[in-house]
């Protein structure tokens, strides 16, 4: 029973660091964000921040690896048939999920957020529909990094002006954008 309790408060100490850090960024970044600050607003002292992170960045940081994790476990609940469906499908589950955990995903993956973790995560998303792509028309190894360059970075500003309009579109019709864009182009093909 003891142990629960910890566990719980464990928890719940993280969950309020957390939020209190994703508030600070929606203001500034995270360079720029002190422990003090962090911890003044998740109401918590300092030796108890210290006793989970090193630092901002060491949670920062343990905070995008969970939404890794997540977005991984995520897709994990999808069957996925064809490289367009499944393209398709997965970035439905990818949208929703930012839905989902909006405040989180507009600082993380809005334009100031960490280009990286941005990349890493449309990676996730991408992968496996593009070598599906890529095996169909029998691409070339560097055509395939060059396509898949081009559909990342531009799924990433898609999402980060989808985000920065308050995700006026669903997941959906943003996904059916998305997916249009990487198979079929700008035009429709006649």
């Amino acid at each position: 029973m003891k142990d629960k309790k910890v566990d719980r408060r464990v928890k719940y100490t993280k969950m309020m660091l957390k939020e209190s850090l994703i508030q600070l960024l929606q203001i500034k970044s995270i360079d720029k964000i002190t422990i003090k600050e962090i911890c003044e607003l998740a109401d918590i002292n300092r030796s108890t921040f210290y006793s989970h992170y090193t630092d901002q960045h060491d949670l920062i940081n343990q905070v995008q690896q969970e939404l890794l994790k997540d977005i991984n476990e995520y897709l994990d609940n999808y069957n996925f048939k064809g490289p367009e469906a499944e393209s398709f499908q997965m970035i439905v589950s990818i949208l929703e999920y930012i839905v989902a955990n909006a405040e989180l995903c507009k600082v993380l993956l809005g334009k100031n957020g960490n280009r990286e973790l941005q990349k890493e995560i449309m990676m996730l998303v991408q992968e496996q529909a593009l070598r599906e792509v890529s095996y169909e028309n029998n691409m070339d190894e560097e055509t395939i990094e060059y396509y898949t360059l081009f559909a990342v970075n531009g799924s990433i500003g898609i999402i980060q002006k989808w985000l920065q309009d308050n995700m006026k579109k669903s997941a959906r019709e943003m996904a059916e954008m998305i997916t249009k864009l990487i198979f079929r182009g700008v035009y429709p093909t006649h």
